[in-house]
């Protein structure tokens, strides 16, 4: 998880993780910089999985990169700071890692109160044309093996957002799968880092850009890693 100014939403979001985690389990936060709540909220806790540093990016990327290299079990569930985890999240996501190398879900959108309004409808959102064109793989849904951070990091400097990237990679080298049904709230606040369910306000041109930025990066990533294993 990554947190900056988080101090309405964390300690819901928090509740809603700790619950399902087991002993040796942890909770990796990296803040940005947070000049609110939030720092003091974390470490009001006292939960011992949690392990939270401080850093200064101010940029959502390089944090998520840093805090994903602290990484060392074998399982890896990305979290935003202002959202709530159903009960069974772990739970349903942890069985079908079993036979998938990344899993994305569905998510609630709600402003307030809880709202069961769908993020994604029903049709499937998977495969790599379909979420070239638009971006479905949604970080705050995403866990993944952790075997997978050896060909996505560290981080291209010209990726639109790190979701994208670690879907498209973690899809070259192993097995990814979408979920149809949420499994977590995601919360609109005005505020967010994400767009997600709103529509883009890109022009077309800097689609094609962002999208041209996304083709070269993959590719010579995959480039890297082959030219490693043949040495």
């Amino acid at each position: 998880m990554t947190t900056y100014n988080g101090e309405h939403y964390i300690l819901d979001q928090l509740n809603s993780i700790l619950n399902q985690l087991k002993d040796n389990d942890e909770v990796l936060i990296s803040d940005d910089g947070s000049i609110d709540n939030t720092i003091k909220i974390i470490e009001s806790i006292g939960d011992p999985r949690i392990k939270l540093f401080h850093n200064s990016f101010r940029n959502i990327i390089l944090n998520f990169e840093f805090v994903l290299c602290q990484v060392s079990g074998d399982f890896v569930f990305l979290s935003d700071q202002d959202d709530v985890w159903y009960e069974n999240k772990v739970e349903i996501i942890m069985a079908l890692l079993k036979t998938n190398d990344l899993v994305y879900t569905n998510a609630s959108i709600f402003k307030g109160s809880k709202e069961d309004t769908v993020l994604f409808n029903q049709k499937n959102k998977h495969g790599y044309l379909r979420n070239f064109v638009k971006n479905n793989c949604l970080g705050a849904t995403m866990a993944f093996k952790s075997d997978l951070l050896n060909y996505s990091l560290p981080f291209p400097k010209k990726i639109p957002m790190h979701d994208m990237w670690i879907y498209f990679i973690s899809s070259i080298y192993g097995k990814s799968f979408y979920y149809n049904k949420p499994l977590i709230y995601y919360r609109r606040h005005g505020g967010n880092a994400s767009n997600a369910s709103e529509k883009t306000e890109n022009t077309f041109f800097k689609i094609i850009s962002i999208r041209t930025n996304l083709i070269i990066a993959i590719c010579k990533r995959v480039f890297t890693n082959f030219s490693k294993q043949i040495k």
